[in-house]
Parts: C-alpha cells; sequence; structure tokens
C-alpha cells in the first residue's frame, strides 16, 4: 500500500492473550484432520471397546442381566481389578500407537518442506510454544483414548461397587492417569522429532513403528549375544510395561502386564531404570527438534 494514501490504519480490536497465542495451531490443525474420513472411522472405531468395558462393568453389577444371559456369580465373570484396567490400557495405548503413526509426521514436515517455520516464527510464536501447539494435538487426541474413558470407567465401577471401593483402589486410578501419560509424551515426542528429520511423511510413520519394534529385536539379540537382560532398556513395551506394573501393582508385582506391553520371565528391569530411559529418549526427541525447529535455515 502506497504511503501517500494515508489510508492505513492499525488493528484496533481485541488482543488475544500472550499466553493462548497457540491454541490457533492445534484449531487448523483439528479442522484438517476432521477432513479425513479414514482418521475419522479409525477414531471412533477406538472407543469400541472402552464400550465393550462398561458393558462388562454393567453386566457384573446386574443380577437380572445375569438371569438373562444365563450366567453364574458376579465373580465367575472377567474380574474388576488391576488387571483388567491394565489390559484396557495396553489396547488402546497400542491404538494411539496408530494414531500416532499416522498423523504425527504431518505435523511438522510440511512446515519444514515447504520453509514456514520463518512465516509461524515472525508471527508472536516462540519455538516452544511452535512444538506445544502441534503436540498439543496429539496430547489431546491420545487422551481421549486412554487415560479419560479408563477414569470413567473407574468412576463406573466405583459407583456399582459402593462405596470405599474406589478410595480401597485409588492405585489403579492413578496408575491410569500416569501411565497413560507416560506412553503419550513418549510417543507424542518422538513422532513429531521424527516428523522434523524425515520431510516424507510415510517414511517418517514407518519410523515410529521402527523404533517400536525393530528397537526391541536389537535389544532382544544385544541379550542373546551377551547374555544380559539390560537389551530390553531398547524396547519401549518393556520399558513402558515395566512402569505400568510399577503404577499398578506396586514394587512387587504378581502380574506379567498389559495387553500389548507383557513381561516375560526374565525381562523385569529396575524401575528406576526404566524411568531413566524413558526420559533420555524424550530429552533425545526435544534434542532433535531443537536443531530442526528455527526461523532460518543455513543452506550449504
Amino acid at each position: 500500500m502506497a504511503v501517500y494514501k494515508k489510508s492505513y490504519r492499525p488493528y484496533q480490536g481485541e488482543l488475544t492473550p500472550s499466553w493462548k497465542r497457540f491454541l490457533v495451531i492445534p484449531r487448523y490443525a483439528f479442522e484438517d484432520l476432521h477432513r479425513s474420513r479414514f482418521l475419522t472411522i479409525f477414531y471412533l472405531a477406538s472407543f469400541l471397546y472402552p464400550l465393550i468395558a462398561a458393558l462388562i462393568i454393567y453386566i457384573e453389577h446386574n443380577v437380572e442381566a445375569l438371569k438373562l444371559l444365563n450366567l453364574g456369580p458376579a465373580a465367575q465373570l472377567i474380574a474388576i481389578d488391576a488387571g483388567f484396567f491394565m489390559s484396557f490400557l495396553g489396547w488402546q495405548s497400542m491404538l494411539a500407537l496408530f494414531l500416532a503413526a499416522f498423523i504425527g509426521p504431518g505435523q511438522v514436515s510440511p512446515d519444514l518442506a515447504n520453509n514456514a517455520l520463518a512465516l509461524y516464527l515472525a508471527r508472536p510464536f516462540s519455538r516452544a510454544e511452535y512444538v506445544l501447539g502441534k503436540a498439543s494435538v496429539l496430547l489431546v487426541l491420545m487422551s481421549l483414548m486412554t487415560w479419560v474413558p479408563g477414569l470413567l470407567l473407574f468412576w463406573l465401577e466405583g459407583y456399582l461397587e459402593g462405596a470405599g471401593w474406589a478410595g480401597e483402589h485409588a492405585r489403579v486410578a492413578s496408575g491410569l492417569f500416569f501411565g497413560s501419560w507416560a506412553w503419550i509424551v513418549v510417543l507424542t515426542l518422538l513422532s513429531l522429532a521424527l516428523s522434523a528429520w524425515v520431510k516424507w511423511r510415510p517414511a517418517a510413520g514407518a519410523l515410529v513403528f521402527g523404533v517400536f519394534f525393530v528397537a526391541s529385536a536389537f535389544g532382544n539379540a544385544i541379550n542373546t549375544t551377551q547374555d544380559t537382560r539390560w537389551g530390553h532398556l531398547l524396547s519401549m513395551d518393556t520399558l513402558i510395561g515395566s512402569v505400568w506394573l510399577q503404577l499398578f501393582l506396586g514394587d512387587y508385582p504378581a502380574s506379567t502386564g498389559a495387553a500389548f506391553f507383557r513381561l516375560e520371565a526374565g525381562r523385569h528391569l529396575p524401575f528406576w531404570s526404566c524411568w531413566l530411559m524413558l526420559a533420555a529418549w524424550c530429552m533425545a526427541c526435544l534434542y532433535m527438534l531443537a536443531r530442526k525447529i528455527r526461523g532460518v535455515q543455513v543452506v550449504r
């Protein structure tokens, strides 16, 4: 606009508070994801297991339903205990892995491929706010798949079981919450870091599965050749499964873990080493993001 026309007027409207400006990133990201029919069907299908689990809990406490189905006492059916909720969390967490591999690589790689980071960071965004905005998409979607329905099932069981049950099994509720977040944070940072370094979306999505499965196989090879068990530190399912056992059952669990995250005999590792390795994974992913998320690029 030519200056001599003097028709320019500054923006006079209300300014968005600085603490929530990054929310514009997930707002448009959710709109783009909503256009994918496959993603919508997959996400709705992921709530089938919670509905089945809720139906099981209801039938366990409904005498008329038991008589109608010609079933015996409730105690002979599926036990609603820590193992029940761990199996629920294991199944939903595996679906969260597929979700992260599908939508995670598309969060950062398009911005890098089209040199759009300079446009983002020219706005009142810091690099941390940019990463938080991208990560919030995965954090919200995976939370709605894991700990949110898990705590609703816990509340339903506590309501039907009567006063006192929720207090006696408070460790299960804390395990659902913190165990879910341990998996969600690792998956989110891993998918964003791979998206930042691998600009081709299919390859980045395949690498998410590669870290989960190939690293586990590599850890097993180390254990076999070196006659040790510390190779399981490279196995993501062993790390998460060990953490869940500690959160749900304490330091001396009498269980093999959750579905898809079960631990075989001899695979148990000290819990402190599992937490430390998960923290190392997160720090490595943050370092990878810090190297790539920049306002300028140096091309040699």
